[in-house]
């Protein structure tokens, strides 16, 4: 009984992290891209400049999403109060 908590408590947690993730990786990504877009019309000269960085800002919401992702599974498969 124990166990069948303790693996329902991990898979709530993995289902707010994975949430709240996507949902700050949505936000990030739409916040910049909107800067971008604000930034574009104001100079178009600039355009391969706040490119470049647009892309790279982006990727790295990303990979900040990818890693909380990583961490849910960890913490539902190698969690170490389920082992007995």
């Amino acid at each position: 009984m124990e166990n069948a908590i303790m693996v329902a408590a991990a898979m709530i947690g993995v289902g707010i992290i994975m949430g709240l993730a996507a949902v700050g990786a949505a936000l990030g990504d739409s916040l910049v891209t909107s800067k971008f877009i604000e930034g574009l019309t104001r100079q178009p000269e600039a355009k391969n400049a706040l490119f470049t960085n647009t892309l790279i800002s982006v990727g790295l919401i990303e990979a900040m999403c990818i890693i909380a992702t990583v961490i849910a599974l960890i913490m539902l498969y190698a969690n170490p109060l389920l082992t007995k």
